[in-house]
């Protein structure tokens, strides 16, 4: 999984190639040890200098007269995460992510804006940092065949970010296909325990989602391992 921030060492770097690595996981974490905090304190906070806050719907407005296929959908917002070390009887880490809303409109207006430094805030802690950013939860997988070659795919000339770029297979995870269009407020705690769960699991199936939808191999033809690594 990644997510699209930028930290204060990687500014002068190409974007395309930058990230810092938040958590590595060697021996992988599966699916019953990731879990998801998803409400609306981990959305992102509206920019204070108007103009800026202009330039998002700007941008937009631009790239789509561009590029008339650019589709302004849903996606989940990476707030921070948790890492719970191992302790107790199993021995055994677990992560939590802590996830809000966004779309795709602001994430072209921020993250991959001329202007996306000045919607930074100086600060060590990333959430912090990028509370103004979109930063779209990510995912990606390194795809092994049977005869142990890794598939690269190359961007489409004809997308929104990094058109051309050599890439393994992924995208992100939609909060419409488990039924999150907005943050309902209402819910009580078993039921916000519910979405967490879906939401959760939705990490692991956005992934195989994509390979299916790029590589265009059949779902059951894969093994997914256990999530290694997440980066900013």
């Amino acid at each position: 999984m990644t997510t699209a921030g930028m930290s204060e060492s990687t500014m002068v770097m190409d974007p395309g190639a930058a990230f810092t690595l938040l958590l590595s996981c060697p021996d992988g974490l599966p699916r019953s040890r990731v879990y998801v905090d998803f409400g609306i304190s981990y959305d992102r906070i509206p920019h204070p200098d108007t103009k800026l806050e202009e330039s998002i719907n700007e941008i937009w407005t631009l790239q789509t007269e561009k590029n008339q296929s650019l589709y302004n959908g849903k996606k989940f917002r990476y707030g921070g995460h948790t890492l719970h070390h191992a302790d107790g009887a199993d021995n055994k880490s677990s992560v939590c992510l802590h996830l809000g809303l966004t779309d795709y409109r602001t994430f072209v207006g921020t993250n991959l804006s001329p202007l996306w430094e000045n919607f930074l805030v100086p600060s060590k802690d990333d959430s912090i940092c990028c509370q103004h950013s979109a930063s779209p939860l990510g995912n990606g997988a390194i795809v092994k065949t049977a005869d142990k070659r890794v598939l690269v795919l190359q961007r489409s000339l004809n997308v929104g970010e990094f058109p051309g770029y050599f890439v393994f297979p992924g995208g992100h995870s939609e909060p419409e296909e488990v039924g999150v269009l907005f943050h309902q407020m209402n819910k009580n705690s078993t039921e916000h325990e519910a979405l967490n769960d879906r939401v959760s699991q939705e990490m692991f199936e956005g992934i195989v989602r994509e390979v299916v939808e790029e590589i265009g191999v059949p779902a059951e033809s894969l093994v997914v391992a256990p999530l290694e690594y997440l980066m900013a």
